[in-house]
C-alpha cells in the first residue's frame, strides 16, 4: 500500500477523535481500512509460505499449513 494511502488512513482517524466523519469519509476511511488489511494478510501469507523449519539433525521443513498433513 502507498505511504499516501497510509497517511489519509491517519489522517481521517485523528479527525475522527476530533469531530463526528461524514459519510464519505467513512466510507473513504473503511475502503482504505479494508485495503490495508488485505494487503498486511498478503505479505504475511508471502513470508509464511517461504518459512522452513530446521529440526536439530539439520534437515529443512517447510512450515505446513493449518489441517494439512506432512508432505513425505
Amino acid at each position: 500500500m502507498e505511504q499516501k494511502k497510509i497517511d489519509r488512513i491517519n489522517e481521517l482517524s485523528r479527525l475522527a477523535r476530533q469531530r463526528e466523519l461524514t459519510e464519505e469519509e467513512q466510507q473513504e476511511r473503511a475502503a482504505l481500512r479494508s485495503e490495508y488489511i488485505a494487503d498486511f494478510r498478503r505479505a504475511t501469507i508471502d513470508v509464511l509460505e517461504n518459512t522452513y523449519i530446521v529440526t536439530p539433525d539439520g534437515k529443512k521443513h517447510k512450515l505446513q499449513k493449518k489441517g494439512e498433513s506432512p508432505k513425505k
